[in-house]
């Protein structure tokens, strides 16, 4: 069984995975990562030269033809725009959301236009964060409330969650 993190860019789904990973004895894979690996150049550029729908096309791709196990897997926050991808996730593992609210991830993200973001031509972040919400909820089987906790505290849920699944 893997496990599968989803949220918004700045919710902590790399930093949160790893310290997960460690804590259960698993392996960690960060989409973004293979992603940047299989396309040989950074998120950022994919975005800047080919566009919007070109990554998600990429995006989807790539995380549809993944096949691990024993995996904290952190993803990107664009992926759960296909439903070949979260369908390929679903599979393998549970899926977790992590819950932040829009004025922490404000607070989070200062290098927005450097991140990798899929944000559509005229949308804000907030605007992206609205859009996204029900999916992060349609896909999760578990929803993590971030809120006033430190990363440690939501390593500890999740793996008391999961042990009651």
């Amino acid at each position: 069984m893997n496990i599968v993190l989803i949220g918004m860019s700045g919710a902590g789904k790399s930093t949160l995975g790893v310290l997960l990973a460690k804590a259960m004895g698993m392996n960690y894979v960060d989409t973004d990562i293979v992603i940047q690996q299989q396309e040989g150049r950074l998120l950022q550029d994919i975005l800047d030269v080919d566009g919007t729908e070109k990554f998600l096309e990429v995006e989807e791709k790539v995380v549809a033809n993944l096949h691990f196990d024993n995996c904290v897997i952190a993803t990107g926050g664009s992926v759960i725009y296909s439903d070949i991808a979260m369908n390929a996730l679903k599979q393998g593992g549970q899926i977790i959301y992590l819950h932040v609210s829009y004025e922490e991830i404000s607070k989070r993200l200062t290098n927005i236009t450097t991140r990798g973001i899929v944000i559509k031509k005229g949308n804000s972040l907030e605007d992206v964060y609205v859009e996204r919400l029900p999916l992060y909820r349609k896909y999760s089987d578990i929803t993590i409330d971030c809120a006033d906790k430190d990363i440690e505290q939501c390593v500890r849920e999740i793996m008391a969650r999961i042990k009651d699944l």
